[in-house]
């Protein structure tokens, strides 16, 4: 497609007209001298859709275990018992910073863990017996209705795979749950080695991310760039998120994240997106998904993190003021201050948000119970959506 031909098709989606498959992978391959048109246009409809804000959560990270059943070519999380810095974290610990991070004005608890490792590994089938759990889920639920009851904090889980039924269980002391889709790539050799990632496989996540949008459950997705995908299945990825969205109407957000390399994991010598990658890719992403929730994570860009906007974002996602992120640990959190005064010079004003969006807040509350009670507290408070104070 010619040059001419990409900057009408482009103005075109600007009158809100969809976005084709054909176009959005030219897009994303578009040259040096086109990504500023095509920056401009997501930044139109971050402004038509969300005008003048971007948002973040303020947040706990609590890994509540990094045994973990996948071997991910790119992750440095996950652990095998008995291996330096394997862990699974006591109930005392879990409320221990739970209180901790409320002091710092922290309303949301994220809770992530491995997948099922209870299935592979006996000492942690030993563990879950002596802590008196049948399985690392119902460890995890119980881990949430404490944090529920002894904190003013909102957990977020995000346990893996979830059948219909944990997700129906889980959802009574979390008003919001997450499980990044990744990609719908089935071939991806370096990320997800043949036989060692069974929690991977893109329709079982797609199948999670349904059942969600079936039980009326706020959900967090995305997409992690950089890991062997095609541009095809970038767009593929995205669009299959859309679709879900648009028939149940629960994806709360989609996040974009850039693969980083680090020097203990199988991927450590894999290249990383450049910037200009993260870019196109964030700015299509907008025209795909139009009106919902964008985020990039500011930690995973090591200079100048506030371009990141150029891409037509509207989240910053979860920032901690107290703990690290545990999933990318080389790449700590910036301080809060700093993300305001970076936002504000982009023109933006930084408003925090509870885990579950604003526009759910209303919705997730009429479940009631002690979770409907809080969550409207902390919404009634105006914590759902408050300018930063430093």
């Amino acid at each position: 497609m010619s040059v001419d031909n990409l900057h009408t098709q482009l103005r075109e989606r600007l009158d809100g007209q969809p976005v084709s498959r054909d176009l959005a992978c030219q897009l994303l391959q578009c040259d040096d001298e086109f990504l500023p048109e095509l920056l401009s246009a997501a930044q139109v409809l971050k402004e038509k859709h969300h005008p003048g804000i971007i948002t973040y959560s303020r947040k706990v990270f609590l890994p509540l275990t990094n045994l973990c059943r996948d071997y991910c070519g790119y992750c440095t999380f996950r652990r095998d018992p008995g291996e330096a810095g394997a862990h699974t974290m006591t109930a005392e610990a879990v409320l221990a910073v739970a209180k901790e991070g409320e002091k710092l004005g922290c309303t949301e608890a994220l809770f992530s863990l491995g997948d099922r490792p209870e299935a592979i590994f006996p000492e942690m089938r030993d563990t879950l017996r002596h802590l008196g759990y049948r399985s690392t889920l119902h460890y995890l639920e119980a881990m949430c209705e404490l944090v529920l009851r002894e904190t003013r904090l909102l957990p977020h889980a995000n346990p893996g795979l979830l059948s219909a039924n944990w997700i129906e269980r889980l959802r009574a002391s979390n008003p919001s749950l997450g499980l990044m889709l990744e990609s719908t790539s089935t071939n991806l050799v370096a990320a997800h080695p043949k036989g060692r990632t069974p929690d991977k496989l893109p329709h079982l996540r797609l199948k999670t991310i349904e059942e969600a949008g079936k039980l009326g459950v706020p959900f967090t997705t995305g997409i992690l760039i950089g890991i062997g995908e095609t541009h095809e299945d970038r767009v593929d990825s995205l669009m299959a998120v859309r679709r879900l969205h648009e028939q149940y109407g629960y994806v709360q957000e989609v996040i974009v994240q850039n693969f980083r390399a680090k020097s203990r994991i199988p991927m450590a010598a894999w290249p990383e997106p450049n910037h200009e990658d993260m870019l196109r890719t964030l700015a299509v992403a907008r025209l795909i998904l139009g009106e919902m929730n964008i985020q990039a994570p500011p930690n995973l860009t090591e200079n100048g993190y506030e371009r990141l906007l150029d891409g037509g974002i509207n989240d910053w996602g979860g920032v901690s003021p107290l703990t690290p992120d545990f999933i990318n640990p080389e790449a700590p959190w910036p301080h809060l201050v700093e993300l305001q005064q970076r936002t504000e010079a982009a023109g933006q004003k930084l408003v925090q948000r509870l885990p579950v969006y604003p526009e759910y807040v209303d919705r997730v509350a009429q479940r009631g119970g002690l979770l409907g009670e809080r969550l409207m507290e902390l919404s009634q408070a105006g914590k759902s959506e408050r300018v930063l104070r430093a």
